[in-house]
């Protein structure tokens, strides 16, 4: 089993093209800084779409909300050199 130093949650749906790109994102970046990701697809959750519905896709690092709309590819890079 691996472990990896960090963990990149992401809440959203399908067909959503900012999630998409948020999900392009993060994989341009795990190449490079690989980390631990869960996708939470918010659609059959009434809990979690009324937190997120029109928020998404908001993204996690290690349990600190990090993004929201859109990934900083840059920030991301950052937070997850971290230890």
């Amino acid at each position: 089993m691996t472990t990896w130093p960090h963990k990149v949650t992401v809440y959203g749906k399908k067909e959503c093209c900012l999630c998409d790109q948020a999900m392009d994102v993060l994989e341009k970046v795990y190449t490079s800084s690989p980390f631990e990701l869960e996708k939470i697809d918010i659609s059959d959750n009434p809990e979690l779409l009324a937190t997120f519905g029109f928020t998404i896709p908001v993204i996690f690092v290690d349990g600190i909300q990090a993004f929201k709309y859109r990934v900083n590819e840059n920030r991301l890079r950052a937070l997850l050199s971290q230890c």
